[in-house]
């Protein structure tokens, strides 16, 4: 899960506070895309800032266009990726990009084909493993606030057929606008006047609470 941010200090420092999560990695591979990022371990799902450091990025027209910090990117974690490859094919999905890396490849799939925001579907030489994130990402876990990902809110303007879209290129099934995913579910939202995008991320914590981090409504809940 990705946001975009304008201020990646401010955010960073208010998401490590927020949720009691440490950076594991900084600037991994993004610098020529024009970006820097970071990235937080929650549990065994990762949360990335994304931040344009110069003009004329997608990233950067995507915070104009959104009037600010948003939801981003979507990235799952798959095992068959030839065969995302043949059903984002015969959906006629464009894949925008091929990223590569010692370990692994990740199809960024364009958001008006895919509906809600960029998805990036990603296949790794070891499954526990995630080069993205740097060797030794599972070194910063903290889990003293919060201790996993479950769910993320998508708003589109036609919940069910973006869930059935999306469940399609993943290979996994929909129930109605929602995604059961073996980790985890996504949950789409009807947008709100029109606005499409990820808008919301709940975790489990240690308690109960309702905050907005990087434009992102986020919930957490204990389990």
């Amino acid at each position: 899960m990705a946001l975009v941010v304008r201020d990646l200090a401010a955010v960073e420092a208010e998401v490590a506070r927020a949720l009691g999560v440490e950076a594991c990695v900084r600037d991994h591979g993004v610098e020529s895309f024009g970006l820097n990022n970071v990235l937080f371990p929650v549990g065994e799902c990762l949360v990335e800032l994304v931040s344009p450091f110069r003009g004329g990025t997608t990233a950067g027209r995507y915070l104009d266009r959104r009037g600010g910090d948003a939801g981003y990117m979507v990235l799952f974690q798959v095992d068959d990726l030839d065969g995302v490859r043949r059903r984002v094919e015969e959906l006629g999905v464009r894949i925008v990009l091929e990223a590569v890396e010692t370990g692994i490849v990740g199809l960024h799939l364009h958001p008006l084909d895919m509906g809600g925001a960029i998805v990036s579907v990603d296949r790794t030489d070891r499954w526990e493993e995630w080069p993205w994130a740097g060797p030794s990402w599972r070194d910063h876990v903290r889990i003293d606030v919060v201790s996993d990902l479950v769910a993320l809110d998508v708003a589109v303007a036609d919940p069910e057929g973006v869930a059935a879209r999306w469940a399609t290129v993943l290979g996994v099934g929909a129930d109605g606008a929602t995604l059961r995913l073996d980790e985890g579910e996504v949950r789409f939202v009807p947008a709100d006047g029109g606005t499409e995008g990820v808008s919301g991320l709940e975790f489990r914590a240690v308690r109960h609470d309702d905050l907005v981090l990087g434009g992102v409504a986020v919930a957490l809940r204990p389990a």
